[in-house]
């Protein structure tokens, strides 16, 4: 069963720093290309960023280019998302879904507030 555990949220003031990490199992995290996508207050899901299996390639939606980082470390089944003059635009519930352009499956979601 593959399970997606998200952590890392919270409140942050505009121009601060989060970083989100997931935790991955049911699967052979190492072969799997992997995505966050973002749910912001009464919007549809967003594709933020994807990573390929090798970590060689990235993906990165135009509204998070230069101030987010997609990373990898396979050797502990973990996806991050480091995070960088953040805006109030960016709020948003934030899940790590597996696979490279899709919304599912995925987990429960961490929330990232950015308000001052």
């Amino acid at each position: 069963e593959v399970q997606l555990v998200e952590s890392g949220g919270g409140l942050v003031q505009p121009g601060g720093s989060l970083r989100l990490s997931c935790e991955a199992s049911g699967f052979t995290f190492g072969s799997a290309a992997m995505s966050w996508v973002r749910q912001a207050p009464g919007k549809g899901l967003e594709r933020v960023s994807s990573i390929s299996s090798g970590g060689g390639n990235t993906y990165y939606a135009d509204s998070v280019k230069g101030r987010f980082t997609i990373s990898r470390d396979s050797a502990k089944n973990m996806l991050y998302l480091q995070m960088s003059s953040l805006k109030p635009e960016d709020t948003a519930v934030y899940y790590c879904s597996l696979g490279w352009a899709v919304y599912t499956p995925r987990g429960q979601g961490t929330r990232v507030t950015v308000s001052s």
